[in-house]
């Protein structure tokens, strides 16, 4: 594909994203960049909320992942309904009940300033890592594309592409993601369904039912593992979809954030209803184009890339139409931010409200000038983190973006589910190492689960047990008096 069509693509794609910052951004209050003035759309929310989660690790991670795991990955996306509906009916009205900006400020008034600031800390922890991987599998397909021709540095093009998030959401934060990542998860849903609908043209597939059928009898769409001892048995998905869920979206500020600018609880939870339908849904039409690039790889004696991750963006832009291919770069460039600036704006206001109390020790004309300061410290923070994972990852991105998650959040697992099952209060100064412990025991019974366990082998259900120690810790220094 021609690298400079794929900059006319992005550099048009990215004017109008700066039109839209310019029109959000207007007459804002220091208060709009955190919580958009309380006056989203729930169903610009529940939209935009769909490219946040796919992000660029689903986009391009799981159709490529088709050839190694099936459809078990659609495990994991059942799991997914239940999570939500315990956000819908839980947490929400937790959040709004407490007309939180930061989600966290929970923590404290349940258990204390210690538990307040470790479940903030953690979730800066996991968000940092988790986006920036996602990041970097985006830049690394737009290396490939676009400024390997150039004789670009990757760490030219990452620079380039953290400093384009910064730009577009530094002033209007939260109030232009919002509508930002409307328009993203429009060119990354188009660029699924054109994809698809091309692909089955070439292979003689027409309609609905003969896809389906070509679809069913391939080996690859096999949805369920009933083998115990797989890391992707049926049960293990299931319930790691569902907390994977509930801590990466429930006790997420970033996807949290987003929800708690709906107008009310009731507009809140029919943003939360319609976009797990659709999730599911978009979800089923990625596995299934993954089923389908294998098959149109196979017909065409294609060989196929050494990471299965480089299977879409390789055939994308080297073998399909250019129509194809400049759909796909729509979609991905959108996959990359849809995920980036809502994150960018996530950290920088946990920060401000969790670590710095913004409101409480500043007053109006200096929060605006903190604020940026944060938010270009995170754009820098994201930057390094995306360089080192270049070095070190040799997996399949999606596993590793879960698997980060199951030891960076099950602190933050353990702690609601402490706070929000029992009565009981907390020895709060021993609650920071008890969650950094939890999750280096979790991980030392992970890589001996085999030998201890009769060759149970821990998958995504990671998170599962590292909550579980998390609980246990607390419970160990639980207090006497219980809340009222």
């Amino acid at each position: 594909m021609d690298s400079n069509l794929v900059l006319i693509i992005i550099t048009s794609y990215f004017l109008l994203l700066f039109l839209i910052s310019y029109l959000t951004s207007r007459n804002v209050s220091a208060d709009t960049f955190f919580t958009g003035d309380r006056q989203s759309p729930w169903f610009l929310v529940a939209f935009g909320m769909i490219g946040a989660s796919l992000s660029g690790v689903t986009f391009i991670s799981v159709p490529g992942e088709v050839g190694n795991t099936y459809f078990h990955y659609f495990q994991v996306v059942m799991g997914y309904t239940l999570g939500y509906t315990v956000i819908a009916l839980v947490l929400l009205p937790l959040y709004y009940k407490l007309n939180l900006v930061s989600i966290y400020a929970y923590l404290e008034a349940r258990f204390g300033f210690w538990s307040y600031k470790s479940g903030a800390f953690f979730f800066i922890l996991s968000r940092t890592l988790g986006s920036s991987i996602r990041v970097f599998l985006v830049a690394g397909v737009l290396q490939l594309i676009l400024f390997d021709h150039w004789g670009v540095p990757f760490w030219v093009s990452v620079l380039i592409t953290v400093s384009l998030i910064w730009l577009y959401t530094h002033k209007g934060g939260i109030k232009t993601v919002v509508w930002t990542d409307t328009l993203q998860t429009f060119f990354m849903l188009s660029a699924i369904g054109v994809s698809i609908y091309l692909i089955a043209k070439d292979l003689n597939i027409i309609g609905v039912g003969d896809l389906v059928n070509a679809v069913r009898e391939d080996h690859r769409s096999e949805i369920f593992n009933w083998d115990w001892q797989s890391g992707t048995n049926f049960y293990k998905q299931f319930l790691s979809g569902a907390f994977i869920t509930i801590v990466m979206t429930g006790l997420d500020q970033d996807m949290m954030q987003k929800n708690l600018t709906c107008k009310n609880l009731g507009e809140a939870q029919k943003n939360m209803f319609w976009f797990t339908i659709i999730l599911v849904f978009v979800n089923l039409m990625i596995l299934v184009l993954g089923v389908l690039l294998y098959l149109y790889s196979e017909a065409h004696g294609i060989e196929m890339p050494l990471r299965s991750d480089d299977l879409y963006p390789f055939l994308a832009t080297q073998h399909f139409t250019a129509f194809v291919g400049i759909v796909f770069v729509l979609g991905i460039t959108a996959a990359a931010y849809s995920s980036a600036d809502s994150t960018l704006t996530a950290l920088t206001t946990s920060f401000c409200y969790d670590f710095l109390e913004i409101e409480k020790r500043y007053v109006k004309e200096k929060q605006s000038a903190v604020r940026k300061r944060v938010h270009l410290f995170f754009t820098a923070v994201m930057f390094l983190v995306i360089l080192m994972f270049r070095w070190i990852n040799d997996q399949s991105v999606i596993n590793a973006v879960f698997i980060i998650a199951g030891y960076t959040y099950g602190p933050l697992l353990g702690l609601y589910s402490f706070g929000l099952f029992t009565k009981w209060n907390v020895k709060d100064k021993w609650v920071p190492f008890i969650a950094v412990a939890a999750p280096i025991a979790a991980f030392i019974i992970s890589q001996n689960s085999e030998s201890w366990f009769n060759g149970y082998k821990f998958g995504f259900e990671i998170l599962i047990l590292n909550g579980m120690i998390m609980f246990a810790g607390l419970l160990a220094i639980r207090r006497k008096d219980v809340i009222s």
